[in-house]
C-alpha cells in the first residue's frame, strides 16, 4: 500500500466513517481535527484558533486585499499576512509533514490541494441524499428534525466557501477529484470497497 487518500465529504455522507474504515483496513494512519492539534503544536498558536477557522470561510475585505497585494500595489511584505490566513498555511504544512512520513487517510482540510503534487494521491469525494444524509446526523449528533436540514445546509456551505476560497476549485465538482462516491447508492462498506478496488487498480 503506498497510497496517500484525502476525504473531501458532504455533511453525513459518512465521510469520516469511510476514511477511518479505510485507515482501520490498511493499518495506515489517519488524521481528521487531530491535524489541528499538530499544526498548533508546531506553529506555536494555541489550538482554539485552528478550531474557530477550521474550514471556516473568510469574507474579510482586509483579508482579500492581503490574498491579493499586487493588485494594490503592494509588494508581498508591505504588510503582515491576516491570523486566518497564517493558520491555513499551518494547516498546509503539517498536511505534507503526515504524507511525507508515508501511505495515510486525511479527512477534508483541503488536503487533495495541499497534496496536488503528490504522484500516490487518491483524492476522494463522498456524497449522500439529503433524507439519508438528516437521518446519520439526527443519530449521530442528536439534532431536532425541525433543524437538522439547516444544520446540514450550513456545514456544507461553510466547507463549499473555504475549499473554494483556498483552492480556487469548486468543492464537491468531479473535476477535482479522482472518485466521488454516494453513499445513498452504495453504503458505507459498499464505498469503502470501491475506493480499495479503485487503489488496488492504481497500485497494480
Amino acid at each position: 500500500m503506498k497510497t496517500i487518500i484525502t476525504v473531501g465529504r458532504q455533511y453525513g455522507s459518512g465521510g469520516r466513517l469511510i476514511g477511518k474504515k479505510l485507515a482501520e483496513e490498511f493499518q495506515i494512519p489517519f488524521y481528521d481535527k487531530d491535524i489541528l492539534k499538530k499544526a498548533a503544536k508546531e506553529s506555536g498558536f494555541c489550538q482554539e484558533l485552528f478550531e474557530n477557522y477550521d474550514e471556516k470561510p473568510t469574507t474579510s475585505f482586509l483579508y482579500s486585499l492581503v490574498m491579493d497585494p499586487y493588485a494594490m500595489g503592494y509588494n508581498s511584505n508591505s504588510f503582515e499576512l491576516p491570523l486566518n490566513h497564517k493558520v491555513f498555511l499551518a494547516v498546509f504544512d503539517v498536511i505534507k509533514k503526515i504524507a511525507d512520513e508515508g501511505p495515510c487517510v486525511i479527512v477534508g482540510r483541503c488536503a487533495d490541494y495541499a497534496l496536488a503534487d503528490y504522484n500516490n494521491l487518491l483524492k476522494i469525494f463522498i456524497c449522500g441524499n439529503m433524507e439519508d444524509r438528516m437521518k446519520r446526523v439526527q443519530q449521530l449528533y442528536d439534532i431536532p428534525e425541525s433543524k437538522v436540514k439547516d444544520q446540514i445546509v450550513r456545514v456544507d456551505k461553510q466547507r463549499a466557501s473555504y475549499y473554494n476560497y483556498y483552492t480556487n476549485k469548486k468543492w464537491g465538482d468531479i473535476k477535482s477529484y479522482d472518485l466521488s462516491i454516494n453513499t445513498s447508492q452504495f453504503g458505507i462498506d459498499g464505498a469503502v470497497e470501491l475506493i480499495k478496488q479503485a487503489i488496488a487498480l492504481r497500485e497494480s
